[in-house]
């Protein structure tokens, strides 16, 4: 069974420097349990010139470019002091973003925008946090591109935000709501990722949402390093451990695995358009 996971942090640390051979070497052991495509998410504005090389370098690599809301704090930060010229070079993100999607967007290996959205846990106001997704999703709109939102207690206002600016499609990662919330983001476009979550009897509401929703709304992920599966807490996850969620979500609709996976890589091939 060949397995695609639309969500992993595969540049971060945890899976080596960005020379040598061990990050190489944990690919190899993706591959050999089937996971033969990955989905790297941007995250912050570091990241958008190095994404496109790291993918370059192995097949089955993709990469996503946004501002994730935990990072956009720092951004924000850097944009006043140079507004107020309080530092002489600092970021502008809006404008770097787009000139990284730019750079990208012949780029077959770029597949997305995101890591987007709202996280209403974060110190930052979400008036803040909402005016930074609204532009992420103008670029997306304008690219024609797929987004990779993240949603932390939020749900209902990011939902406000997609009928007032409807991408192509795309994704909720790490999704942790109600039947009618992944109802109506799968009305409106967004796939629904499955992560360790569901793994957890304690998540009983997603768990019933995930049973409950056309088997065409949904896509596999880790979030690896984070997010580990039950069993396997206070280790890093890894993208081994993405036929761990296919057979979870198997056990939980009462289906076959090889089936199943055969219908998460046609709608992971829709979503991003391979």
């Amino acid at each position: 069974m060949l397995l695609t996971d639309s969500h992993c942090h595969f540049d971060f640390a945890a899976f080596g420097p960005d020379s040598g051979t061990e990050r190489a070497e944990h690919w190899l052991r993706a591959q050999a349990v089937g996971v033969h495509r990955l989905v790297i998410p941007g995250i912050e504005a570091a990241q958008w010139p190095t994404l496109p090389k790291l993918c370059a370098a192995h097949n089955g690599l993709y990469y996503a470019l946004g501002l994730h809301p935990w990072w956009l704090a720092k951004a924000e930060s850097a944009l006043e002091k140079t507004n107020s010229g309080l530092a002489n070079a600092a970021l502008d993100w809006p404008s770097e973003l787009t000139a990284a999607l730019e750079r990208a967007k012949d780029d077959p290996r770029w597949v997305a925008v995101g890591e987007i959205g709202l996280d209403k846990h974060l110190p930052l106001a979400l008036e803040q946090q909402e005016a930074a997704f609204i532009t992420q999703l103008k670029l997306a709109i304008e690219y024609q591109k797929p987004v990779i939102i993240h949603s932390n207690g939020t749900h209902d206002r990011v939902l406000k935000w997609l009928r007032r600016y409807p991408v192509i499609g795309g994704v909720v990662h790490g999704f942790s709501g109600s039947r009618q919330q992944a109802e109506t983001f799968w009305q409106l476009g967004l796939h629904i990722g499955v992560g360790g979550t569901i793994t957890y009897s304690r998540a009983n509401k997603t768990r019933q949402a995930i049973a409950a929703l056309p088997i065409e709304a949904l896509v596999l992920e880790t979030d690896a390093p984070d997010m580990p599966l039950s069993g396997f807490q206070g280790q890093p996850n890894h993208p081994t451990q993405l036929p761990l969620v296919l057979s979870a979500l198997a056990a939980l609709r009462q289906t076959d695995e090889a089936n199943l996976s055969l219908q998460l890589e046609r709608n992971v091939e829709r979503l991003f358009g391979w």
